[in-house]
């Protein structure tokens, strides 16, 4: 290899990190950091209003996993509310975008009208949907239970205050508000089937469904797992519609492992337990992915 060659090469490279400079700067700041910082206060009695931060080594992680601590039954309870509203929206994050992904993929007059129709609440941040739907779902002077009356179904239902109603309603308005970023993944995947996979599939005599459960869902495996894996993880990472919507709310029912930590380290001020919650909470999520995902690419390479 000549001189000019090395040269040449050793300044592609110098150009290729100077270019991922900016991303490696704000992903350390950013990313990087408070992992390492996150983990550090883990470890130690974190009081930031107190001088002296002492070095306690796993006890946090050890009174998250003791039935005698104070801290078990809160964030334990805590975990069951993000594991209820987990398995009960995540299915419906994934069905009803795909059905309305399904549609919009169709072609008639104001499709564009439509698909922008869904996806327009998503742009909305969580503080307005939250306090939207608050007013809305209120037993007594919201909207819903008003229509509700108006059809003689009962018009005090307390869908912010009881249970399962308050579950009812904190799955229905995150479904409402952010199906439409799922329904546009489904959406792209579903313009790159090829359409010689349904041309043949017409030939051999398949109707609708057969289409769809042939062409359609093999087709969008892929794109399926991803929006089902960053749908578990946004729905276990649920916060600010429990926290603007219910309060946690009756009792604790509804607060969630994200609503328990930040409760925890900025109210309590106990920022090594809530340190050690968000990585016990991190380390379930990975290995739930890495399961999930496992068993998702063992099937498909069986059909394969």
């Amino acid at each position: 290899m000549s001189n000019s060659s090395v040269a040449s090469r050793q300044g592609g490279q110098k150009t290729a990190w100077l270019f991922l400079a900016p991303y490696l700067a704000l992903f350390v700041a950013f990313v990087l950091a408070p992992i390492v910082m996150g983990l550090w206060i883990s470890l130690h009695d974190w009081d930031p209003n107190l001088p002296g931060k002492p070095f306690v080594g796993l006890e946090n992680y050890a009174d998250l996993v003791n039935p005698d601590s104070l801290a078990f039954t809160p964030f334990w309870d805590s975990m069951q509310a993000t594991g209820i509203f987990t398995l009960f929206s995540v299915p419906l994050l994934i069905v009803v975008p795909l059905a309305v992904a399904l549609v919009m993929n169709q072609r008639f007059r104001g499709r564009n009208v439509f698909r922008s129709i869904y996806f327009a609440p998503y742009v909305l941040g969580v503080a307005v949907v939250g306090v939207l739907w608050r007013f809305l779902l209120d037993a007594n002077i919201g909207l819903v239970n008003y229509l509700l009356g108006l059809v003689g179904l009962p018009e005090t239902t307390p869908w912010l205050s009881s249970v399962p109603e308050a579950w009812v309603a904190l799955i229905g308005v995150t479904i409402w508000w952010t199906l439409g970023f799922n329904a546009v993944i489904f959406l792209a995947g579903l313009q790159d089937v090829p359409p010689e996979l349904y041309e043949a599939a017409e030939v051999d005599g398949a109707g609708a469904w057969a289409k769809f459960r042939n062409v359609t869902l093999p087709s969008l495996r892929p794109v399926t797992v991803f929006v089902l894996m960053i749908t578990i993880i946004a729905s276990a990472n649920m916060f600010g519609q429990s926290f603007i919507m219910t309060g946690g709310q009756p009792g604790q029912e509804t607060r969630t492992a994200i609503f328990y930590i930040a409760e925890t380290g900025l109210q309590n001020f106990q920022m090594g337990s809530a340190a050690a919650g968000s990585w016990v909470l991190t380390l379930i999520l990975m290995l739930s992915s890495v399961l999930i995902f496992g068993l998702l690419r063992e099937r498909g390479g069986g059909r394969q």
